[in-house]
């Protein structure tokens, strides 16, 4: 049958939709072609980046066509909590350290809008490490506080890559939390998988040590010296723990976006409990199987994958221990779900083992202490001994008391704690071993003695007397000398 058009608007009207069905067909071929060259990836739309703050990942985009991305990044300069009772002034990216995680794929073209607030006092730049070109984009984007500075570059590498403030004196501003991570997905995507997420592990250099109270400076000669009072995950102790731990069920897989912002201090990345199936090595393309620790250089970051298997509390640290157990390096992935005794039996038999002798070991004493500051009320007694615990007794006893099933006693709700303060008081003073039942259950391990001043003493006990439960007391220097005493 033949079909004559005699309306020659409909004519031209059929004619222009197959032109255009015509030249869509060439764009998707052409978006569709295999390329040996990034570079000669094209791009035919415009999209604004998804940006995210840590420890979320913006959706996966390595699937679509390169597109022309509008990047759009402020740069704060804000008072944050580093730990209970510290605050500190950070130089950021987004408002977060780390930064925005931005998330693209190989081919894309990158339009780069940096904004330094009215409100900020210092000019700042971004170096990404995903960048082609010189200073990897900090020669282009130096910018003063009230402007915006627009760049482009073109991604050419799949990997994840670290950015980070370039701007004189360049170790400062990365220790004062000027960085980020940014991903070019690969042709195709990554492997999908059930949860993503962004982590960064910076060093911080204040004036004061480790838990001293107040506003703290940065510490130049400190950092020079590379003698960080914090090491920390995404900015803050406890930025990964309690009710802002990860998540994950049993049976799920986990890709974790890893980065190192330095300034100084490598990463020495484990898992308590968990073993990597698949790291990317420094964030490239060769990657390294079952892996129990990881080494991520300042101004370097990697890509892990892993399953986790059983239910669980399972604790991030930098294994250069004493940054996570004394300095903050310390997170926790909380994974629900079903038991699976085959691959973990839990607890099978029970045996006092004391590898470092039968007597109860003490922490060594400090020759000279600062002058104390000493609470004036309950109120700043419980704020003071929250502080405590965070250095203290986190590790064992947990962030929400809970303890660690067969092996740490509950603090929260302990019937054993609330029957005798004295007894509390002695614990800590003094050390505890062998068997205790704890609201029902036996518990046989060590605690060591504590090198708390008499102050400190009662300001943790205070703490853990008016959390979780617990009865409300409140304990005094003088309950403490009293039972020094004895």
């Amino acid at each position: 049958m033949n079909l004559s058009i005699k309306n020659p608007m409909i004519h031209r009207l059929l004619l222009c939709l197959a032109g255009a069905a015509l030249l869509s067909s060439c764009v998707n071929k052409q978006s569709d072609k295999e390329y040996d060259n990034a570079v000669d990836i094209p791009v035919n739309q415009q999209m604004i980046a998804e940006l995210t703050a840590p420890p979320n990942v913006p959706t996966p985009v390595g699937k679509r066509k390169a597109k022309k991305l509008i990047v759009d990044m402020e740069i704060l300069e804000l008072e944050g909590e580093m730990t209970s009772g510290v605050s500190y002034i950070y130089w950021t990216f987004g408002g977060t350290v780390p930064g925005s995680f931005i998330r693209t794929r190989v081919g894309d073209e990158i339009e780069f809008h940096l904004k330094n607030h009215p409100d900020n006092k210092l000019p700042h730049n971004i170096d990404l490490h995903a960048v082609n070109g010189p200073g990897g984009g900090a020669e282009s984007s130096l910018v003063a506080p009230g402007h915006e500075k627009v760049f482009s570059f073109k991604v050419l590498n799949p990997g994840i890559y670290v950015y980070h403030c370039a701007t004189a004196p360049v170790g400062m501003h990365i220790a004062n939390g000027m960085y980020g991570l940014i991903l070019v997905e690969p042709e195709g995507g990554l492997p999908p998988v059930d949860k993503e997420y962004y982590i960064m592990q910076g060093d911080f250099y204040t004036e004061g040590k480790y838990g001293e109270r107040g506003l703290q400076a940065f510490d130049m000669q400190k950092a020079v010296n590379e003698t960080a009072d914090y090491v920390v995950f995404n900015g803050h102790v406890g930025a990964l723990t309690g009710d802002n731990a990860i998540t994950a069920t049993a049976g799920e897989t986990v890709r974790l976006f890893m980065g190192n912002g330095g300034p100084n201090l490598v990463s020495s990345f484990h898992m308590i409990g968990e073993i990597f199936d698949k790291v990317h090595v420094e964030g490239g393309s060769l990657v390294n199987e079952n892996v129990q620790t990881t080494l991520i250089p300042a101004g370097g970051a990697v890509m892990m994958e892993f399953r986790v298997d059983v239910p669980g509390d399972y604790i991030l640290v930098d294994h250069s221990i004493f940054r996570a157990f004394n300095k903050g390096a310390l997170g926790m992935l909380k994974v629900d779900g079903e038991e699976d005794l085959k691959i973990y039996s839990g607890e099978q038999s029970e045996q006092i083992y004391l590898p470092e002798g039968g007597v109860i070991q003490s922490m060594p004493g400090s020759k000279a202490k600062s002058e104390e500051v000493k609470a004036t009320s309950l109120e700043e007694r419980i704020k003071f001994g929250k502080d405590i615990y965070g250095r203290t007794c986190f590790a064992c006893h947990q962030a929400d008391g809970k303890g660690i099933e067969d092996a740490f006693p509950p603090l929260a709700n302990s019937d054993y704690l609330n029957a005798d303060v004295d007894r509390a008081i002695d614990i800590v003073l003094h050390g505890l071993t062998g068997e205790i039942t704890v609201n029902g259950k036996q518990f046989n391990s060590v605690m060591t003695a504590q090198n708390l001043s008499d102050e400190e003493t009662a300001n943790v006990l205070s703490y853990v007397y008016n959390s979780w439960g617990n009865s409300k007391k409140e304990v005094t220097p003088e309950m403490v000398e009293a039972v020094r005493n004895r």
